[in-house]
């Protein structure tokens, strides 16, 4: 499926639950996920899980990259406001917690309905500093050698390969939009977070990860996970997000309408 999302949203009825990839990274981070929320929830507490690719990789790789957060986000928001009037939440891993958390301010700001739950993972909040955002400048030896010193990774080949130069040119514009979007960040909302960080992640240690609660006012959990950055990979996150949003599912069917 082409476009800004790797499957259709679907019809009514699920709880979408729209990801966000790390730098570097597509859709395909998610890939397993659906299965897992299939295996973790009961049928009649379903979740759609959406991954959302950004241009300039996968099936959009001959698209144009974003850099820019204001041009981003006024594309996602008019790719998502018309799934907003529903129950839906977002998961945004590294670099995409960034963009879920700059979603939510979108979506809010426009009047639109509000995530149930916006959960971030692997990042650390747009006011603390992040060595890797240095390495957008850097050429392919150096910045693979920042990402080997800051704990990021890259595929196991050799650096002249044409499509490892393809990767760390995304790796570049992906870090350049992570910047804006910190820049362009701060603002405090009324939507429950959770945010997750992983044991043995040197990139978004747990201290770190734990600042996020200065960016709500709706509600915050801190929860710690087996293995490193990369633990979107795994499954206890997913076992963990389904848990938290059996009850968000709970709570949307409870509450009154109108």
């Amino acid at each position: 499926m082409g476009g800004w999302f790797a499957v259709d949203p679907g019809p009514s009825g699920s709880m979408r639950l729209f990801c966000f990839h790390h730098a570097g990274a597509g859709a395909m981070s998610y890939a397993r996920w659906q299965n897992r929320f299939l295996a973790a929830l009961p049928v009649e507490a379903p979740v759609r899980v959406v991954p959302v690719r950004l241009p300039g990789r996968e099936s959009r790789l001959r698209e144009p990259r974003i850099t820019s957060a204001e041009r981003l986000l006024d594309e996602l928001e008019a790719a998502l406001g018309e799934y907003c009037a529903e129950p839906y939440a977002l998961y945004g891993h590294s670099l995409g917690a960034l963009v879920a958390y700059s979603v939510a301010d979108r979506l809010r700001g426009r009047g639109l309905r509000p995530p149930e739950l916006l959960a971030v993972g692997a990042c650390a909040p747009p006011h603390l500093g992040m060595p890797l955002l240095d390495g957008a400048e850097l050429d392919d030896r150096a910045l693979h050698g920042l990402l080997e010193r800051t704990g990021g990774e890259m595929p196991q080949s050799s650096l002249n390969l044409s499509w490892s130069r393809t990767m760390l040119d995304i790796l570049r514009d992906d870090l350049l939009l992570a910047r804006g979007l910190r820049a362009a960040a701060g603002r405090t909302l009324d939507v429950p977070v959770l945010a997750l960080a992983g044991h043995a992640d040197h990139v978004a240690p747990v201290a770190q990860v734990a600042e996020w609660s200065a960016y709500t006012v709706g509600g915050f959990t801190l929860r710690s996970l087996p293995g490193d950055h990369f633990f979107v990979r795994d499954e206890p996150v997913v076992a963990l997000l389904a848990e938290r949003l059996r009850a968000c599912l709970t709570s949307a069917t409870a509450a009154p309408l109108g």
